[in-house]
């Protein structure tokens, strides 16, 4: 089935490109187009919207301000021709955050992204391979107010600069730490795979001596990291 996607943007070109890389995914449509995100809001009224491609810089109410308005927002990325407001997109645990001109390899990377995100959650926990230390939990700041996660949910972290994300059988979370500093606070269950990458040993599902999957993601492995973690695996 495909995903169905709302772009908002005050500029007439930045929608059409968007739409024309939309096109070229077979699992991705374009329900609505809107110029403010007043316009947004109708739609999302009326339509079921996956995937939100927002600009922020937009008359009347900008696309941060209009994220934070709704209580059930869709999964964003944002795309914008302004640098400055990545980490508050972060923060807001955007799928990702595309600055324009917006190359169809970097938005297909984005939305790339967003199926691994939203794949998280079909991954199936086996009885038969829970361990011991994957019991009990962590606390994550977000936004001044934390959040608690159960180790036995976490399916994977991926490190993104100064946060992390955090992806879990009920979707993700973003903090802001560093990737080695949260991998201290995990149980030996987890398994550092790659720098920017922490899986969770119960949820791996096959390996190759390149990758690892967990379900139908797969999470890369890095050079100085493939001895530990074939002699973890095997």
């Amino acid at each position: 089935m495909k995903k169905k996607c709302l772009i908002i943007d005050d500029e007439p070109l930045a929608i059409e490109i968007i739409k024309a890389h939309v096109s070229k995914i077979p699992n991705l449509e374009v329900v609505a187009t809107c110029h403010n995100a007043l316009e947004g809001f109708e739609v999302l009224k009326t339509q079921e919207v996956d995937l939100l491609f927002l600009d922020i810089q937009m008359p009347l109410l900008t696309g941060i301000e209009f994220i934070k308005s709704l209580s059930n927002p869709p999964k964003v990325i944002f795309t914008t021709a302004y640098r400055e407001y990545a980490i508050e997109s972060y923060e807001l645990e955007a799928v990702d955050y595309l600055l324009k001109p917006i190359s169809f390899d970097r938005f297909f990377k984005a939305v790339n992204n967003y199926f691994k995100r939203i794949e998280t959650k079909t991954i199936v926990v086996s009885k038969e391979t829970s361990s011991d230390d994957s019991s009990g939990h962590i606390f994550v700041n977000v936004n001044k107010k934390h959040h608690k996660i159960l180790f036995n949910e976490i399916v994977y972290a991926e490190s993104l600069k100064d946060y992390v994300c955090i992806h879990t059988l009920n979707g993700s979370i973003t903090t802001k730490d560093k990737i080695s500093d949260f991998e201290d606070k995990l149980p030996s269950c987890f398994l550092r795979s790659h720098r920017s990458y922490i899986v969770n040993l119960n949820m791996v599902t096959a390996f190759t001596s390149q990758d690892i999957e967990l379900g139908n993601i797969e999470i890369p492995i890095g050079v100085s990291y493939k001895k530990s973690v074939m002699e973890s695996l095997k």
